[in-house]
């Protein structure tokens, strides 16, 4: 895949920026990825299994994550499938926070957010 410009996928999804933000630092199965996100969010965000699986075929398809060949643990059941993100992915997940940050920052100019 030719290296689109991160910025073409903007705005991200808030669930694919969520995939994004649970695999990068560390490979993760699907369920794992739910988890992750549900935790991570204190329960605000839960995403059913089918929403899941169905992003994953997406992002893929899109080159923003692949497939990790290696399992973390070699007890790991076989059929799971562990992401990580791509250059494309990591570049795309810089850009959307870049993003985010510049509107929380107008939002505290804007008096809609405290400041710190």
């Amino acid at each position: 895949m030719k290296y689109a410009d991160p910025r073409s996928f903007l705005p991200l999804s808030p669930l694919a920026f969520q995939v994004l933000l649970s695999i990068a630092d560390e490979s993760r199965h699907g369920y794992a990825i739910i988890q992750e996100i549900a935790e991570r969010t204190s329960g605000v965000i839960s995403m059913r299994t089918g929403t899941m699986y169905l992003l994953l075929q997406r992002m893929v398809a899109d080159g923003l994550i692949e497939e990790n060949r290696s399992r973390p643990k070699a007890e790991d059941d076989e059929r799971r499938r562990y992401y990580v993100p791509t250059p494309l992915g990591r570049a795309v997940a810089t850009a959307e926070a870049r993003r985010l940050e510049t509107i929380v920052t107008q939002a505290r100019t804007k008096q809609v957010l405290g400041r710190r």
